[in-house]
């Protein structure tokens, strides 16, 4: 058996083990040739440092039993020379402790007054974040220890949550080398894409990350065939690093559509496809997963596969919609296109300044009637319901009723029912529907950008079934129960939508979303300046709470791990439902080491981060429980 060293690990692994797992790899649609890892990118390693790269899994036998990953300070930390020769055989794109955006605001060697009043002008957009390879766009899961002074001030900048070392990867063979590195060292390994997960599981303390964001490529195939799936026609395959933005303008551009989030900023073939993703064409072809027809991805021992309908079977159903940072860092996706559609689009607003409580609230009931034959008509309504803690206010915003493939009338048809129930309450408001060409021209202008999450807040959500609206009961009993979190200060986000399942699709996606007509979210907040002791009460309250009158009124349903509470309890029936025993199964054959962890992941209830006050945040060790 292969002996460690303070310098790294020495081993007996063949090349023959690296060799099979290239022959067997199908060709690189974006990249370079994999044999490279083999018989040219290994070549002038030390002898001793040489295990720290293979594939395979006999050398985390070697670390597999201590209790915590590998951090700075621990005797099997890997050397200097380790770290440097990973940045060697990643062509040099390992970056070294990249500093937090906010550390120029603080007093040290890069403080920069100038350019801290522009990263505080900006730091709400989720623009100013996902370029950067290690901002987080959840600065509560993060652990709160670097924003700028005007937005929160921290009294100083340490790292927290925030990796140490980032592979900057652009192609398949520098994520093999991360993935190799920290199974066969014991470092704590995540994997970032924008940034956009709002449990923050796209960081984690003195780890190393992997940064997606640069897998930009884009093909369109006109004609994609898959028998088993029983699927003919268009499809996109892109790099996971690509963003809305990015693959709605380019399916616009051949005269399709892609399903994909409201977002646009979200990097769609990362996190967001792999958990299942909700979409304003979800009521049409489905969630984000039910769209995927191939993966590329590196594997936890460090192969590069590609996962199908006939290969890599078991990977293929997990990663659609298992959820990311989970089974494979996935480096490409392939989905289906489908035909670019006319699309139209309400915005409006109300509040309860002018016609008191009580009519504002008449007018929500009223909306509650119409969700099931607006879901069933197929739209996409994104609307929010705000209480004003100080004025006692209530603000309903609609943004937007978004109707793909309905012409202005069919739109009009549709919303008139309950815009004629607010006329007779004398609610004011604007709708401005608006028809659209096409489905891009109305997503750019119909969606707002995504801002960064507050300081104060955390977020946790329901799929409420087609039951909890089927009868005037339990409607009533739906609509006092979004009420009442109003009245208890609670922000709510909700979407009025379906999830359908026209591909009869077999994969890892919650089955709750499937009789879901609202995904619902609702949020607490507490002091800024409160205690950890405080904070965590409030959370813990929120959750035994108002989050279980939301589980209590429906019952077997479940919650959306993208848009969750990291304090979910029992996550696993929340997130998958039926299908997490099968998951479990599969995080044990394909990652049997727990190479890759997030929380609130498949298998994640065996670590747990332990956190300075026993907040729910990224920054302290990873370890088992």
């Amino acid at each position: 058996m292969a002996r460690r060293s303070r310098n790294g690990l020495s081993t007996s692994f063949w090349f023959a083990a690296t060799l099979a797992a290239a022959s067997t790899a199908t060709p690189i649609l974006f990249g370079g040739d994999i044999s490279r890892l083999v018989d040219s990118t290994l070549k002038g390693v030390s002898s001793n440092l040489k295990g720290l790269f293979l594939p395979g899994t006999s050398l985390s036998a070697l670390i597999g039993e201590q209790r915590c990953k590998v951090y700075p300070g621990d005797a099997n930390w890997p050397s200097d020379l380790a770290w440097e020769t990973l940045n060697k055989l990643t062509d040099n794109r390992l970056l070294t402790k990249p500093a937090p955006q906010a550390s120029v605001c603080y007093n040290g060697p890069l403080y920069d007054g100038a350019k801290c009043e522009e990263i505080t002008a900006t730091w709400n957009r989720s623009y100013s974040h996902f370029v950067d390879p290690i901002e987080m766009m959840s600065p509560v899961a993060q652990g709160m220890t670097c924003l700028p002074p005007f937005v929160f001030d921290s009294h100083n900048c340490t790292r927290g949550g925030f990796p140490m070392y980032v592979i900057n990867a652009t192609e398949p063979k520098h994520v093999q080398m991360g993935v190799n590195f920290a199974r066969n060292t014991g470092v704590r390994l995540v994997i970032k894409n924008t940034g956009h997960d709002f449990l923050g599981k796209s960081g984690g303390k003195d780890a190393l990350s992997i940064w997606t964001h640069h897998f930009k490529n884009i093909e369109y195939i006109e004609e994609f065939k898959d028998e088993k799936l029983g699927y003919s026609g268009p499809a996109f395959k892109a790099g996971v690093g690509v963003q809305a933005f990015e693959i709605y303008k380019a399916a616009h551009e051949k005269g399709r559509a892609v399903v994909g989030g409201e977002g646009e900023t979200v990097g769609i073939f990362g996190g967001y496809i792999q958990g299942g993703g909700h979409s304003p064409l979800s009521s049409l072809y489905g969630t984000g997963a039910d769209q995927v027809l191939a993966f590329e991805v590196v594997t936890a021992d460090g192969k590069f596969v590609v996962a199908n309908s006939t290969t890599n079977t078991g990977l293929f159903w997990a990663m659609r919609g298992g959820g990311g940072s989970t089974f494979g860092v996935a480096t490409s996706v392939t989905v289906k296109a489908h035909p670019d559609m006319p699309t139209t689009a309400s915005r409006f607003s109300f509040t309860s300044e002018k016609v008191g409580n009580e009519t504002f609230w008449a007018g929500i009931r009223a909306y509650v009637d119409y969700f099931i034959p607006n879901a069933d008509a197929g739209t996409y309504a994104y609307f929010t319901i705000i209480p004003n803690i100080w004025t006692g206010i209530f603000s309903f915003n609609m943004s937007p009723f978004f109707a793909p493939n309905k012409t202005l009338e069919e739109t009009q048809a549709l919303l008139q029912p309950w815009l004629t129930r607010l006329d007779d309450l004398s609610i004011k408001f604007d709708p401005n529907i608006t028809h659209f060409d096409s489905y891009y021209e109305a997503w750019r202008s119909s969606f707002p950008l995504e801002t960064v999450q507050k300081i104060n807040a955390t977020t946790g959500s329901r799929m409420f079934p087609r039951t909890n609206l089927e009868t005037e009961e339990k409607r009533e009993e739906l609509y006092r129960n979004l009420r009442q979190s109003s009245e208890n200060n609670r922000v709510q986000v909700h979407f009025n939508m379906k999830t359908v399942d026209p591909a009869n699709a077999d994969n890892a996606v919650n089955s709750a979303w499937r009789p879901m007509y609202l995904f619902s979210q609702q949020a607490v907040r507490w002091p800024v300046n409160g205690t950890a002791e405080d904070t965590l009460k409030r959370r813990q309250e929120f959750q035994t709470g108002d989050m279980q009158r939301w589980r209590d009124i429906s019952p077997g349903a479940g919650s959306y791990l993208a848009e969750a509470d990291r304090l979910e309890p029992n996550f696993g029936q929340a997130f998958w439902g039926d299908k997490y025993p099968q998951l479990l199964e599969l995080k044990a054959k394909l990652d049997p080491y727990d190479v890759f962890f997030a929380t609130t992941s498949v298998g994640s209830e065996r670590w747990k981060v332990e956190s300075p006050g026993g907040l729910p945040n990224e920054n302290g060790k990873l370890c088992r429980v």
